[in-house]
Protein backbone atom coordinates (compact mmCIF):
# COMPACT_ATOMS: atom_id res chain seq x y z
CA UNK A 1 0.00 0.00 0.00
CA UNK A 2 1.46 3.64 -0.34
CA UNK A 3 1.60 5.68 2.05
CA UNK A 4 2.84 8.77 3.16
CA UNK A 5 2.93 9.12 7.18
CA UNK A 6 4.15 11.87 9.23
CA UNK A 7 4.09 12.16 13.13
CA UNK A 8 5.19 14.65 15.50
CA UNK A 9 6.93 14.23 19.37
CA UNK A 10 9.52 16.89 21.07
CA UNK A 11 9.67 18.62 17.87
CA UNK A 12 10.77 16.26 15.95
CA UNK A 13 8.69 15.90 12.71
CA UNK A 14 9.10 12.03 11.46
CA UNK A 15 7.84 11.96 7.68
CA UNK A 16 8.08 8.43 6.67
CA UNK A 17 7.22 7.35 2.55
CA UNK A 18 6.69 4.04 1.10
CA UNK A 19 5.49 1.85 -1.97
CA UNK A 20 5.30 -1.38 -2.67
CA UNK A 21 7.62 -1.72 -5.69
CA UNK A 22 11.05 -0.84 -3.73
CA UNK A 23 9.91 2.60 -2.48
CA UNK A 24 9.82 4.05 -6.07
CA UNK A 25 8.00 7.26 -6.29
CA UNK A 26 5.32 8.23 -8.44
CA UNK A 27 4.65 12.03 -8.99
CA UNK A 28 1.95 12.08 -6.54
CA UNK A 29 4.00 10.63 -3.47
CA UNK A 30 6.71 13.14 -4.57
CA UNK A 31 4.45 16.45 -4.61
CA UNK A 32 3.23 14.79 -1.04
CA UNK A 33 5.87 14.66 0.30
CA UNK A 34 7.39 18.02 -1.04
CA UNK A 35 4.36 19.70 0.73
CA UNK A 36 4.98 17.97 3.83
CA UNK A 37 8.45 18.85 4.24
CA UNK A 38 7.22 22.37 3.49
CA UNK A 39 4.21 22.64 6.37
CA UNK A 40 6.81 21.13 8.72
CA UNK A 41 9.46 23.57 8.00
CA UNK A 42 6.74 26.55 8.42
CA UNK A 43 5.65 24.62 11.64
CA UNK A 44 6.98 26.96 14.65
CA UNK A 45 6.35 23.94 17.09
CA UNK A 46 8.86 21.17 14.93
CA UNK A 47 12.45 21.89 15.05
CA UNK A 48 13.64 19.20 13.10
CA UNK A 49 12.81 16.98 10.07
CA UNK A 50 13.57 13.46 9.85
CA UNK A 51 12.97 11.61 6.38
CA UNK A 52 12.75 7.67 6.57
CA UNK A 53 11.29 5.26 4.28
CA UNK A 54 9.52 1.98 5.37
CA UNK A 55 10.96 -1.59 3.71
CA UNK A 56 14.25 -2.98 2.85
CA UNK A 57 15.07 -0.45 0.11
CA UNK A 58 14.95 3.23 1.09
CA UNK A 59 13.79 4.23 -2.40
CA UNK A 60 14.26 3.16 -6.03
CA UNK A 61 13.42 6.39 -7.41
CA UNK A 62 11.06 6.82 -9.81
CA UNK A 63 7.94 4.81 -10.98
CA UNK A 64 8.67 3.52 -13.69
CA UNK A 65 5.09 1.92 -14.11
CA UNK A 66 4.33 5.71 -14.38
CA UNK A 67 7.02 7.21 -16.63
CA UNK A 68 6.00 4.12 -19.43
CA UNK A 69 2.12 5.43 -19.29
CA UNK A 70 3.65 9.27 -20.36
CA UNK A 71 3.60 9.46 -24.60
CA UNK A 72 4.78 13.44 -24.52
CA UNK A 73 7.95 15.30 -23.87
CA UNK A 74 6.03 17.85 -21.89
CA UNK A 75 4.18 15.16 -19.41
CA UNK A 76 7.64 13.37 -19.03
CA UNK A 77 9.21 16.40 -17.95
CA UNK A 78 6.60 16.77 -15.45
CA UNK A 79 7.11 13.33 -14.36
CA UNK A 80 11.15 14.38 -13.52
CA UNK A 81 10.77 17.40 -12.03
CA UNK A 82 9.43 15.41 -8.63
CA UNK A 83 12.11 14.93 -7.23
CA UNK A 84 13.24 18.69 -8.10
CA UNK A 85 9.84 19.91 -6.02
CA UNK A 86 11.13 17.93 -3.35
CA UNK A 87 15.22 18.69 -3.32
CA UNK A 88 13.96 22.60 -3.26
CA UNK A 89 11.86 22.00 -0.65
CA UNK A 90 14.15 20.76 1.45
CA UNK A 91 16.53 23.09 0.30
CA UNK A 92 14.16 26.35 1.36
CA UNK A 93 13.00 24.17 4.60
CA UNK A 94 14.22 26.34 7.55
CA UNK A 95 15.18 23.93 9.53
CA UNK A 96 17.53 20.58 9.52
CA UNK A 97 16.60 17.56 7.22
CA UNK A 98 17.74 14.43 8.67
CA UNK A 99 17.77 11.30 6.59
CA UNK A 100 17.20 7.81 8.11
CA UNK A 101 18.55 5.70 5.21
CA UNK A 102 18.03 1.74 6.40
CA UNK A 103 18.28 -0.12 2.70
CA UNK A 104 19.31 0.65 -1.04
CA UNK A 105 18.81 3.84 -2.97
CA UNK A 106 18.96 4.08 -6.76
CA UNK A 107 18.92 7.33 -8.93
CA UNK A 108 16.29 10.09 -7.18
CA UNK A 109 16.63 8.61 -3.99
CA UNK A 110 20.44 8.89 -4.15
CA UNK A 111 19.37 12.66 -5.00
CA UNK A 112 16.73 12.56 -1.55
CA UNK A 113 20.30 11.80 0.40
CA UNK A 114 22.26 14.37 -0.69
CA UNK A 115 19.62 16.85 -0.01
CA UNK A 116 19.33 16.14 3.19
CA UNK A 117 21.53 18.13 5.78
CA UNK A 118 22.58 15.12 7.55
CA UNK A 119 22.33 11.59 6.50
CA UNK A 120 22.59 8.35 8.81
CA UNK A 121 22.89 4.64 7.05
CA UNK A 122 23.41 1.14 7.60
CA UNK A 123 26.02 -1.08 6.06
CA UNK A 124 23.05 -2.18 3.92
CA UNK A 125 22.62 1.02 2.40
CA UNK A 126 24.32 0.42 -1.05
CA UNK A 127 23.52 3.38 -4.01
CA UNK A 128 23.71 3.69 -8.14
CA UNK A 129 22.85 5.82 -10.27
CA UNK A 130 21.46 3.75 -12.95
CA UNK A 131 19.51 6.26 -15.48
CA UNK A 132 22.51 5.86 -17.83
CA UNK A 133 21.71 2.42 -18.31
CA UNK A 134 18.11 2.61 -19.02
CA UNK A 135 18.69 5.65 -21.69
CA UNK A 136 19.03 8.82 -19.82
CA UNK A 137 20.56 10.76 -17.00
CA UNK A 138 20.64 11.78 -13.39
CA UNK A 139 19.96 14.69 -14.62
CA UNK A 140 17.64 16.69 -12.20
CA UNK A 141 19.35 15.08 -9.19
CA UNK A 142 23.19 15.64 -10.41
CA UNK A 143 23.51 19.33 -8.75
CA UNK A 144 22.81 17.97 -5.01
CA UNK A 145 24.53 14.79 -5.79
CA UNK A 146 28.05 16.79 -7.39
CA UNK A 147 27.40 19.26 -4.11
CA UNK A 148 27.88 16.63 -1.67
CA UNK A 149 30.41 14.05 -3.47
CA UNK A 150 32.19 16.03 -5.69
CA UNK A 151 32.58 15.63 -9.67
CA UNK A 152 34.60 12.96 -9.51
CA UNK A 153 32.61 10.27 -7.21
CA UNK A 154 29.66 11.57 -8.77
CA UNK A 155 30.98 10.47 -12.76
CA UNK A 156 31.76 7.15 -10.80
CA UNK A 157 28.38 6.79 -10.40
CA UNK A 158 26.61 7.87 -13.41
CA UNK A 159 29.47 6.55 -15.51
CA UNK A 160 29.37 2.87 -14.21
CA UNK A 161 25.48 2.79 -13.81
CA UNK A 162 25.02 -0.60 -13.44
CA UNK A 163 27.81 -1.16 -10.67
CA UNK A 164 26.03 -0.91 -6.94
CA UNK A 165 28.83 0.65 -4.49
CA UNK A 166 28.83 -0.08 -1.09
CA UNK A 167 27.49 1.86 1.83
CA UNK A 168 31.33 2.20 2.79
CA UNK A 169 31.88 3.99 -0.24
CA UNK A 170 29.36 6.43 -0.05
CA UNK A 171 30.16 7.52 3.49
CA UNK A 172 33.97 7.82 2.12
CA UNK A 173 32.67 10.19 -0.27
CA UNK A 174 30.43 12.18 1.92
CA UNK A 175 26.77 11.33 0.95
CA UNK A 176 26.51 9.38 4.47
CA UNK A 177 27.36 11.45 7.35
CA UNK A 178 27.59 8.50 9.95
CA UNK A 179 27.32 4.65 9.14
CA UNK A 180 25.55 1.94 10.97
CA UNK A 181 26.06 -2.16 11.36
CA UNK A 182 22.32 -2.46 11.66
CA UNK A 183 18.74 -0.89 11.71
CA UNK A 184 18.17 -1.15 15.52
CA UNK A 185 21.89 0.67 15.81
CA UNK A 186 20.49 3.39 12.44
CA UNK A 187 17.09 4.33 14.50
CA UNK A 188 18.89 4.65 17.79
CA UNK A 189 21.81 7.18 16.48
CA UNK A 190 19.30 8.89 14.26
CA UNK A 191 17.07 9.84 17.02
CA UNK A 192 20.01 10.59 19.18
CA UNK A 193 20.95 12.82 17.01
CA UNK A 194 17.59 14.38 16.23
CA UNK A 195 16.65 14.91 19.96
CA UNK A 196 20.05 16.81 20.45
CA UNK A 197 19.79 18.99 17.48
CA UNK A 198 15.80 19.89 18.91
CA UNK A 199 17.40 21.13 22.25
CA UNK A 200 19.85 23.89 19.87
CA UNK A 201 19.13 27.15 18.50
CA UNK A 202 16.45 27.05 15.56
CA UNK A 203 18.29 30.33 14.00
CA UNK A 204 21.61 28.77 14.35
CA UNK A 205 20.86 25.78 12.51
CA UNK A 206 19.01 27.92 10.00
CA UNK A 207 21.69 30.18 9.35
CA UNK A 208 23.91 26.97 9.22
CA UNK A 209 21.92 25.88 6.68
CA UNK A 210 21.54 28.76 4.63
CA UNK A 211 25.74 28.71 5.22
CA UNK A 212 25.69 25.05 3.60
CA UNK A 213 23.32 25.60 0.57
CA UNK A 214 24.98 28.82 -0.23
CA UNK A 215 25.47 29.33 -4.11
CA UNK A 216 22.39 27.37 -4.93
CA UNK A 217 19.46 29.85 -5.26
CA UNK A 218 19.06 29.22 -8.83
CA UNK A 219 18.76 25.49 -8.62
CA UNK A 220 14.78 25.48 -9.55
CA UNK A 221 15.64 26.81 -12.88
CA UNK A 222 18.67 23.96 -13.48
CA UNK A 223 15.98 21.46 -12.41
CA UNK A 224 13.25 22.85 -15.24
CA UNK A 225 15.97 22.81 -17.80
CA UNK A 226 17.37 19.02 -16.44
CA UNK A 227 13.58 17.69 -16.33
CA UNK A 228 13.02 18.85 -20.16
CA UNK A 229 16.36 17.18 -21.04
CA UNK A 230 15.18 13.84 -19.33
CA UNK A 231 11.90 13.80 -20.69
CA UNK A 232 13.20 14.28 -23.96
CA UNK A 233 15.56 11.37 -23.72
CA UNK A 234 13.02 8.98 -21.52
CA UNK A 235 10.62 8.84 -24.85
CA UNK A 236 12.89 7.63 -27.34
CA UNK A 237 12.29 4.03 -28.19
CA UNK A 238 15.75 2.51 -27.02
CA UNK A 239 14.52 3.95 -23.53
CA UNK A 240 10.99 2.69 -24.02
CA UNK A 241 12.03 -0.65 -25.00
CA UNK A 242 14.43 -0.94 -22.29
CA UNK A 243 11.93 0.04 -19.46
CA UNK A 244 9.18 -1.90 -20.76
CA UNK A 245 11.90 -5.17 -20.19
CA UNK A 246 12.66 -4.36 -16.86
CA UNK A 247 8.71 -4.10 -16.15
CA UNK A 248 7.87 -7.58 -17.30
CA UNK A 249 11.40 -8.56 -14.88
CA UNK A 250 9.83 -7.01 -11.55
CA UNK A 251 6.26 -8.16 -11.92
Amino acid sequence: MTSLLHSSNKGIETIEFHHPKGNSLPRKILDNLATAIKHAGDNPEVKIIKLKSKGNTFCAGASFDELLAITNDNDASEFFSGFGKVIESIKNCPKFVVAEVQGKAVGGGVGLIAACDYAVATEEASIKLSELSIGFGPFVIAAVVIRKIGLSAFSTLTIDSKKWQTATWAFQKGLFNDLTTNTNELEIRTSELCETLAEYSSEAMKSIKDLLWEGYDNLPNIHRKRAVLSGKLSQSTLTQSILSKFRKITR
